[in-house]
């Protein structure tokens, strides 16, 4: 099989997910239990003690396959992805949610899509046939459809859901467009999104369901609403 040749780094960016990081880590191993992979946590100080239960799961799994890379406190979903990108190890990158609403269960599939298609990037999306979400309200449903509207209005990415966080990337693509986006915060997604279509990147993309949080609370409140029409600005003026 060609992906025993390629190695996969995940990268899983935490605050306060103590009570999700166990599991999240456990679903990886038994579902790409035939795959190379490492799985880098950046937790962001949690207070919680997420750290902790990392350490005690580098004595399960080794450190080998899962790296503890934190920093002392918040610094923003798009630094961590940098931070964990500068760990790598892989040939190809994932990045995902720790709150299990990314389930590892369709890892497989973004490895089969990748093999099969060549491309450089595979994302998930919510926004097409056998794609969902389960576990939001009508108005976090209709906020969301709305925004991805908005944004393939605008920006004409090429892709169905430019606001998810569950994607496979070559590493060097990778490296290329996160260094030259800009963005913080959640508008981070959808800029680096943009930015690889703009590039000329081949973007495949599996349908997902998304699953909102298990355990502990939601970070995206009015202000990271704000930031993305501030991003999605940005975006028009400058791609």
């Amino acid at each position: 099989m060609e992906s025993k040749k390629n190695k996969y780094s995940i990268i899983i960016p935490t605050y306060n997910e103590r009570l999700n990081i166990a599991l999240i880590i456990y679903l990886v191993f038994k579902h790409l239990s035939d795959v190379d992979f490492e799985i880098i946590v950046v937790d962001d100080g949690s207070p919680d003690g997420t750290q902790d239960i990392v350490k005690q799961l580098q004595k399960v799994y080794g450190e080998d396959r899962i790296l503890l890379r934190p920093r002392p406190r918040k610094l923003g979903l798009g630094t961590a992805y940098i931070h964990g990108l500068k760990h790598a190890s892989g040939n190809f990158v994932v990045i995902m949610d720790a709150d299990l609403s990314h389930h590892p269960k369709y890892l497989p599939r973004f490895i089969k899509k990748q093999m099969e298609t060549g491309a450089n990037i595979v994302t998930g999306t919510r926004y097409v046939s056998s794609g969902g979400v389960h576990g939001w309200n009508l108005m976090r449903k209709l906020t969301s459809r709305g925004a991805n509207v908005l944004a393939q209005t605008l920006l004409w990415p090429g892709v169905s859901d430019l606001t998810g966080s569950f994607r496979l990337y070559q590493k060097s693509a990778l490296e290329d467009i996160i260094s030259s986006c800009v963005s913080k915060g959640y508008v981070f997604q959808m800029e680096m999104i943009v930015r690889a279509s703009r590039k000329g990147y081949h973007i495949e993309e599996v349908p997902i369901t998304f699953v909102d949080r298990v355990f502990g609370s939601s970070k995206l409140g009015g202000s990271e609403i704000v930031e993305y029409l501030k991003g999605l600005l940005y975006l028009l003026v400058t791609t």
